[in-house]
């Protein structure tokens, strides 16, 4: 007895990967999060499978269906937007599953940071600039680690992507320049990456809170801050040793200049 967990993707139906639509088409029944995962996918299910909704489920009532239908013998899989290994939730879900006596496969999905990366046209990790990317997101009304307060997180003036924190982003603005960031450090959100009515907002640190007023932005943002996404990065000279003609490596030999 086995359950699928599928990574959707960020909101294209594209988005999901070869096995995660095998999955979805092969399956009996379908449970998904309808206020988050596309429509388009989920309508990709076989004719007849049973689909089922969950925004409006709690935890157990969500996972006694998962194991009613597996125990009579039917495909279920689970349908997570983006990456469900990032605040997915799944590890609840999981360990009443195997409670059960079932067996879990997580599938992959693209996640909505790489994706907002992605439609922002940026790389996340700039040599000499930062190598480094922290997810996280802000203290609202589910608290954080104490170690991991963003004030804290954010001395290390890496690239910070936060998930969650678009109710969030007077605090955040706060923990920043108590980090010592800069008030022009650039700043994109993305809203609803790769969904029909995306959109971008490119703003600093200093104007985060006003850009999230004024775009009327409020959920289902990504907000990614640091010197990576300056929108001016092309401009500059960052190489990496990886294509650098003088760097030997095993599949290519230095040329010296």
């Amino acid at each position: 007895m086995k359950i699928h967990i599928i990574g959707a993707g960020p909101g294209d139906p594209d988005l999901v990967t070869v096995k995660g639509l095998k999955l979805i088409e092969q399956a009996d029944v379908v449970m998904y999060t309808d206020s988050l995962v596309n429509t388009e996918l989920i309508n990709k299910a076989k004719q007849g499978a049973e689909i089922i909704k969950t925004a409006g489920m709690h935890l157990e009532e969500m996972v006694d269906m998962m194991i009613n239908r597996v125990k009579a013998g039917k495909k279920v899989v689970r349908v997570h937007t983006g990456d469900s290994a990032v605040f997915g939730a799944i590890m609840e879900q999981i360990a009443l599953l195997k409670e059960a006596g079932i067996d879990v496969e997580i599938v992959p999905g693209v996640s909505s940071v790489f994706a907002s990366a992605a439609v922002a046209g940026a790389e996340l990790t700039i040599p000499d600039l930062t190598q480094t990317v922290i997810l996280t997101r802000a203290e609202g009304r589910t608290p954080v680690p104490e170690r991991e307060k963003l004030k804290d997180l954010a001395k290390h003036h890496c690239t910070i992507a936060l998930f969650l924190s678009a109710t969030l982003t007077k605090k955040i603005v706060k923990e920043f320049l108590a980090a010592d960031w800069h008030e022009e450090t650039p700043v994109v959100v993305v809203y609803k990456a790769t969904w029909p009515d995306e959109k971008v907002v490119r703003t600093t640190i200093g104007k985060l809170d006003e850009a999230m007023r004024v775009n009327g932005i409020r959920k289902q943002a990504m907000i990614l801050a640091g010197w990576a996404l300056d929108p001016s990065i092309h401009e500059k000279e960052y190489r990496s040793k990886l294509y650098d003609k003088e760097f030997t490596h095993s599949f290519r030999k230095g040329v010296k200049a």
